[in-house]
């Protein structure tokens, strides 16, 4: 498995709008679009910095991982996510390692991209995120 960089870290917030007046108006990072992914019950912002970006995460559900999160520890960082060239073989190779994931096979994320999660309690605490984007 070859890791490529740090794809994006997320971040979840209560609300995009309301996180953007930061980011947009003091920070003067620009939200590229706001997409939502109904799978995963999220809608996401993402402000590119350089060749990585930051992905604020908003729930669309009371019921949803981001707000079960936010709920359970606040808002903040979610998650970290590593750029890989394919994420098939990098699961494989994970999961031959005995690292717990989340994800056994990759899904849809925001941005046409392909994403799985490793589980935190492997992790030392960080969820972190594989992502491959064509």
């Amino acid at each position: 498995m070859k890791v490529v960089k740090i794809d994006h870290i997320g971040i979840a917030v209560k609300s995009i709008s309301e996180a953007l007046k930061l980011y947009e108006e003091v920070l003067g990072i620009k939200c590229e679009g706001i997409e939502e992914v109904q799978e995963q019950k999220v809608k996401t912002a993402f402000l590119p910095i350089g060749d990585t970006e930051i992905e604020l995460l908003e729930s669309t559900a009371p019921d949803g991982p981001v707000a079960k999160f936010i709920e359970k520890r606040g808002e903040g960082i979610h998650h970290i996510a590593l750029r890989v060239e394919n994420v098939e073989e990098a699961l494989k190779e994970i999961k031959e390692r005995g690292i717990a994931l989340i994800d056994e096979s990759p899904r849809k994320g925001a941005g046409g991209a392909r994403i799985a999660f490793i589980h935190p309690k492997a992790t030392n605490g960080v969820l972190l995120e594989i992502c491959e984007r064509g």
